[in-house]
């Protein structure tokens, strides 16, 4: 199942690292020289290696993690601090709350320091992390706790209520921990737990398919699927994947926005950067401003900066000779595609290029635009190492450059490592995500004759609003849920700064046709944002009279989204 095959590509040498640093000892298997370990744990095998290096004086003086709130609080740990703390973390999950290897614990924390210790506690512990966004609603909460059958959930005062209101529905929830400076009945206090805990803990033996996080992620139809992703596929991929996407080395410090639920953020800011050595910088952005980033940017010296392209757009709009940026050397978008005329605008004010990213959470990253590549205005790049992308048609036959298709990877004879491993409890979907010898990725593209992709737009009804991924299903749900909608269908269009919005076209129930209409859309607006995820609603309603549907009854969506984007 996991075989390396490297694509044949040439990268640039990295007179800044040192022989002996993490990444260059895994040369001999990128080179095909040595098989793949059965066995591999981030934790032991790059974030303990790194402390070793670190404490024989091998490492660029920075901190390991670097975090601050905006309002002076600030925290900094070496990999060695690191270590220690989340050994400590690590007995307070196995010994205090009796969680085994395998076990899954849901953790909702928004950007603060203990998301990352519980991160690492659980690669040492073995213990399946399932992340969630801030913004889930009680309604999220349940089914993600009952469709995963998590034992623990780990968050903090803002959503320990809603947890609250669903646990007696959830028969396999055990523990709950809340990260907070006071208690809570019926809570376990993190903080108060692993300052007393050991930091002795032996790191358990994994191998490299066992399972290390669930994403839940969603679609056009039913509710949010676990996408599994292994040891192998999140912390081996970055050491036997060149340095296509980031190019960091241990002197590199990077700053990631994306939310703490979303694969980006595991990517961007644990396992690609800590497999170089490098420093994770994060500010706790309770909300994503431009004068906190740019100001940011500007005090810390943040060599690489990776957002979606909604944080560009914001910042564009800003007069930037104002700010002097004291390191910033490298720009990543993913999530979306961006618009050229953003990549162009943030060119001419900066005077650095933005670098985009094409990815899933089933994939990681599928494309990037690298340094040292040439920068093709609406391109996400070239195909990532590991990875054998192609243009397909509906029976899976590769396409010729030019030709409009499907954007595939090959996933037959030999499964590539980075590749999630499933859709937990679901085989008809995890069968469904593949086409012959390809996973498809239900994205429409072209490949030039460079090999460099272009993103078309999605093949299903996904609206990806500011890198979130939202699912049309869940919001008619929650429409359908008010008294006033007797049918609904949702679907995306176009927003100069999110890049893609939701909208949703509603038939009224004869009850309600002649209620105002403006007050109305508040209400079923206000209504989504209680129901669920508030970042979920619909900014735009247009009440009809009747929806498209196929002869067997089907809704349209694909006729109103086309009306939405002028096709």
């Amino acid at each position: 199942l996991w075989t390396l095959k490297l694509p044949n590509r040439t990268f640039h040498g990295h007179p800044r690292l040192l022989a002996s640093d993490v990444f260059s000892q895994y040369e001999s298997i990128r080179r095909g020289e040595q098989e793949i370990p059965k066995y591999f744990n981030f934790a032991s095998d790059v974030l303990d290696k790194w402390s070793e290096i670190e404490k024989a004086g091998k490492r660029a003086s920075n901190p390991a993690f670097w975090w601050i709130n905006g309002k002076g609080e600030e925290v900094k740990w070496s990999f060695e601090e690191l270590g220690f703390l989340s050994r400590k973390v690590a007995n307070v999950l196995t010994k205090v709350c009796g969680l085994q290897k395998g076990d899954r614990v849901v953790v909702i924390l928004p950007r603060v320091p203990e998301w990352w210790l519980v991160n690492v506690a659980c690669m040492r512990a073995g213990i399946v992390l399932i992340p969630g966004i801030s913004q889930l609603s009680a309604k999220d909460i349940l089914y993600r706790l009952q469709a995963s059958k998590a034992t623990c959930i780990i968050t903090d005062d803002t959503l320990a209520p809603a947890v609250d209101s669903v646990a007696s529905e959830c028969q396999f929830l055990k523990t709950k921990l809340i990260v907070s400076k006071g208690s809570r009945e019926g809570w376990l206090n993190f903080t108060d737990l692993y300052k007393n805990q050991s930091a002795d803990h032996s790191c358990v033996k994994t191998r490299i398919q066992d399972p290390m996080t669930i994403f839940f992620t969603s679609g056009t139809t039913g509710s949010p699927k676990m996408t599994e992703h292994s040891q192998g596929s999140l912390g081996l991929r970055p050491l036997l994947s060149e340095r296509y996407w980031l190019d960091l080395t241990p002197s590199d410090v990077i700053w990631g926005t994306a939310d703490t639920g979303w694969i980006l953020s595991a990517l961007a800011c644990v396992f690609d950067p800590w497999a170089f050595g490098s420093c994770i910088f994060i500010h706790k952005l309770p909300q994503i401003e431009s004068a906190a980033i740019l100001n940011t940017l500007c005090r810390f010296p943040i060599d690489t900066l990776i957002g979606a392209p909604t944080l560009f757009r914001m910042l564009v709009q800003n007069d930037l000779s104002n700010y002097k940026f004291m390191n910033l050397k490298h720009c990543v978008s993913g999530g979306e595609p961006l618009n050229p005329e953003v990549m162009e605008q943030w060119k001419s004010k900066t005077g650095l290029d933005i670098h985009e990213a094409y990815g899933q959470t089933e994939t990681g990253v599928i494309c990037s635009v690298f340094k040292g590549i040439k920068i093709k205005p609406g391109s996400m790049g070239k195909a990532a190492p590991l990875y054998d992308v192609q243009i397909i048609d509906k029976n899976g036959n590769i396409l010729p450059p030019g030709h409009q298709g499907e954007i595939a990877i090959r996933s037959k004879p030999i499964r590539p490592l980075g590749l999630f491993s499933e859709y937990v409890d679901n085989p008809k979907k995890t069968a469904e995500s593949e086409r012959g010898d390809f996973y498809v990725t239900g994205d429409k593209g072209t490949m030039d004759e460079d090999g460099y992709f272009q993103f078309i737009g999605r093949d299903d009804d996904i609206i990806i609003s500011s890198g979130y991924r939202i699912g049309p299903f869940e919001v008619e749900s929650a429409l359908i849920e008010h008294p006033a909608v007797a049918e609904t269908a949702v679907v995306s269009s176009p927003d100069p700064l999110r890049g893609e919005v939701v909208k949703a076209f509603v038939v009224l129930s004869p009850t309600f046709s002649s209620h105002d209409l403006e007050s109305l859309t508040c209400d079923l607006q206000e209504h989504v944002k209680k129901t669920t995820a508030p970042y979920k609603y619909p900014r735009k309603v247009e009440f009809v009279q009747e929806l498209p549907k196929t002869v067997t009854g089907k809704i349209k969506r694909n006729e109103l989204r086309n009306k939405e984007w002028g096709r």
